[in-house]
């Protein structure tokens, strides 16, 4: 079984048609492991949170075949252990599927790019096809105050998505933005096996930056109503 959407109305269709090479490797995993998701991965969390998390897109043997994001591969342990750790989330992850009892409470981890592109690399064509969705998602949160950025793509998607301009939010680890919208944007190093083994990003690197979400939120302003 995998988990719905908490925001249905914003996401892209289960056969999305936008991007064909995205929609040719999906097709071929469909025939060649049927029992994956195998489709754009929806967002996973609060509906009502404070914090959103973007990340950068579905892994192949992650969230491309659990069909819920950062489970499956290596980067989703550290993710949601410190979310754990920051009162964020509640149950235990079981990094192998999607039906634990993981519940998110005020957080919500939404992909740049809804599907698995090859190499686990979207090309900028395939970030601004997919850029709509992010934002149908973010406006669709008032609530939501501070946007943590997993990695450089993430935080290009999220910049322009909030109505930011890139060289006025450069990317660095801990950097902190504010965007137009009044929201506040942090970075971090994305929390793939690469830089965890490498050491570019420690646990308490990452902890630091969600300590740093939790310190902001309410300098923060909430998103106002579009009219």
């Amino acid at each position: 079984m995998f988990p719905p959407s908490p925001l249905p109305a914003t996401e892209p269709p289960h056969d999305c048609p936008r991007c064909p090479r995205l929609i040719d490797l999906r097709e071929t995993l469909r025939i060649e492991q049927p029992e994956w998701w195998n489709a754009p991965v929806p967002a996973f969390g609060d509906p009502t949170a404070w914090l959103a998390i973007v990340g950068l897109a579905p892994g192949r043997l992650g969230a491309n075949r659990t069909g819920r994001p950062f489970t499956g591969d290596a980067s989703g342990p550290l993710l949601y252990e410190t979310l754990a750790a920051q009162d964020l989330a509640t149950g235990t992850f079981v990094n192998d599927v999607n039906d634990d009892d993981l519940i998110l409470t005020g957080a919500i981890v939404i992909n740049a790019v809804r599907c698995l592109p090859p190499g686990n690399k979207p090309t900028p064509q395939e970030m601004r096809t997919c850029r709509d969705f992010l934002e149908a998602q973010l406006d669709s949160m008032p609530s939501v105050r501070v946007v943590v950025a997993l990695g450089e793509i993430a935080h290009q998607s999220a910049v322009k998505a909030m109505g930011g301009r890139l060289p006025k939010c450069r990317f660095a680890h801990l950097a902190e933005h504010r965007v137009p919208d009044g929201r506040i944007l942090i970075d971090s190093y994305h929390p793939s096996r690469l830089n965890q083994n490498t050491g570019r990003l420690t646990r308490e690197m990452f902890d630091e930056v969600f300590a740093r979400a939790q310190a902001v939120r309410h300098l923060a302003v909430p998103l106002a109503p579009r009219g």
